[in-house]
């Protein structure tokens, strides 16, 4: 929602918007001029807004609970209400389109690919569901200075986690998209968001089962990866993992090239990786494919998934013409995702080391391969980790999943479940989690005892903190905590 907020408002438009909580990201739109309220109220809709409903667009995200006032008060006056992913398919409309969809690693993925093309030189655009490192935002405009053109959808949207904004016609300058820029978006599968592009390329990171919420059960899920991958547009590419669904595969249409992908040659695919080392924070590797051998890759951002990720990354890279030499200075230079593998603090000594990393994973696939990638990293060393169930479907549907791939760790904490869009489910509490967790040590504790417990329980090497919800906003108190402990001085 926010890439689009600034999107429109770099071409002109007045936006504001709605959000549940200020965040770090929220104090960054207010500071580029996006006004947002955090209190569910029509008085506080902008009176432009109100008083102009003809030239208002409000664009919703699903996140949005079902009983939002203003939600309900623009439906009764009849405002001209887009779905996120509607509006993001009409400015990809007769573009060509570089979607990234899996029920993870798609936004690691598309930033990826963002950053390769974008580092190499060659002009595009991305919409991404992350604050990528590099860019220092979820948006990448192109750099080259483009004519604009008259915009397909009439007025204007809104900002964060929800809903409207006002304007009169744009003004002219050169951030519009012009038709022949590739444009790197992160294709949501949640709702079926992903039905409203019709990409060039193609990437598919996962069908593993999640949403059933909305899906039901995973036939429905893989049935609408099907469809998606059927909108790949003529003469175009499917770059999909090995482990997906084989009838997503096969929904490509006739002419559509599939390449698929893996981790290693021993399961199959035509793109994959060898010599895989972990050397400090990075992982070396070199990558096989349809364009041959690159050697010598080493990407800073830690984790065989992330390996996994820029295998694919890459593949489009080079299929827009960036060479061995390129891609290798590009892989390194990546810097990943914001609360993707993200390293906090670090301390001690290379043999006895002591770190702080923070992870969006909320799946259970997702959390073992973080958890995986930390070990390999840190044999031997006592992990805690920090984890935040998000949704209490999620939490029904994955909770023998949550805890065989949390047990991992040395020792669980667990907070309450973020609620997100969901009202509470009876007897679905993080307790269903916690007692089926096989760690020595495992408790469930609030943010306030996380807190001082960090102060006065250190028996840990790594910490972390995992979870999509709103668990980020412990990450400043704890890395100021370790600071002290650790380095013996304020963060």
């Amino acid at each position: 929602m926010s890439a689009l907020a600034r999107w429109f408002q770099a071409n002109g438009y007045e936006v504001s918007g709605y959000d549940k909580t200020a965040t770090p990201l929220t104090e960054k739109l207010t500071a580029e001029g996006i006004a947002i309220h955090y209190e569910d109220a029509v008085d506080n809709i902008p009176l432009e807004v109100r008083q102009n409903k003809a030239q208002t667009l409000v664009v919703l995200t699903p996140a949005i609970p079902k009983d939002h006032q203003e939600w309900a008060w623009l439906r009764e006056q009849g405002y001209d209400i887009q779905k996120r992913s509607q509006v993001l398919g009409l400015l990809t409309q007769g573009r060509p389109t570089i979607a990234v969809a899996g029920t993870h690693g798609k936004t690691t993925t598309s930033s990826m690919v963002a950053h390769l093309l974008h580092h190499a030189g060659v002009p595009c655009a991305a919409f991404l569901g992350g604050i990528s490192v590099n860019l220092g935002s979820n948006l990448l405009l192109p750099s080259e200075p483009i004519k604009n053109e008259e915009l397909k959808i009439k007025n204007s949207p809104a900002s964060s986690e929800g809903l409207a904004a006002d304007s009169e016609q744009p003004t002219t300058n050169n951030q519009q998209l012009a038709t022949n820029i590739p444009v790197v978006v992160e294709a949501d599968e949640y709702d079926r968001s992903f039905l409203t592009l019709f990409p060039t390329v193609a990437i598919v990171t996962s069908t593993d089962a999640d949403h059933l919420d909305i899906y039901g059960h995973k036939e429905a899920l893989v049935e609408s990866f099907r469809q998606f991958v059927s909108q790949i547009q003529p003469g175009g590419t499917l770059i999909i993992n090995h482990t997906a669904d084989p009838s997503v595969a096969a929904a490509a249409p006739a002419g559509v090239r599939v390449i698929r992908y893996g981790l290693s040659p021993e399961e199959g695919p035509e793109l994959y990786a060898t010599d895989i080392a972990a050397q400090g924070h990075q992982f070396h590797f070199a990558l096989h494919g349809p364009q041959g051998i690159t050697d010598g890759l080493v990407l800073a951002v830690p984790g065989y998934h992330n390996v996994e990720n820029m295998l694919a990354a890459a593949c489009v890279a080079q299929l827009y013409g960036l060479s061995p030499g390129q891609l290798r200075v590009a892989v390194a230079a990546y810097k990943g995702v914001k609360r993707r593998f993200e390293f906090i603090l670090t301390a001690g000594t290379a043999a006895a080391p002591k770190v702080y990393v923070d992870d969006y994973a909320h799946h259970p696939r997702e959390i073992e391969a973080f958890l995986r990638s930390v070990r390999a990293l840190y044999p031997g060393r006592r992990l805690r980790v920090i984890f935040q169930p998000h949704l209490f479907s999620r939490t029904r549907d994955f909770a023998p999943g949550f805890a065989e791939s949390l047990s991992l760790a040395d020792e669980v904490v667990l907070l309450d479940i973020y609620p997100a869009r969901e009202l509470p489910m009876p007897g679905v509490t993080s307790e269903l989690i916690l007692s089926q967790i096989t760690a020595v040590e495992k408790s469930l504790q609030t943010k306030a005892e996380i807190l001082r417990n960090a102060e006065t329980n250190p028996d840990f090497d790594v910490l972390a903190t995992v979870g999509a919800g709103d668990i980020d906003q412990l990450v400043p108190q704890l890395k100021n905590i370790l600071d002290i402990r650790w380095n013996g001085a304020e963060a």
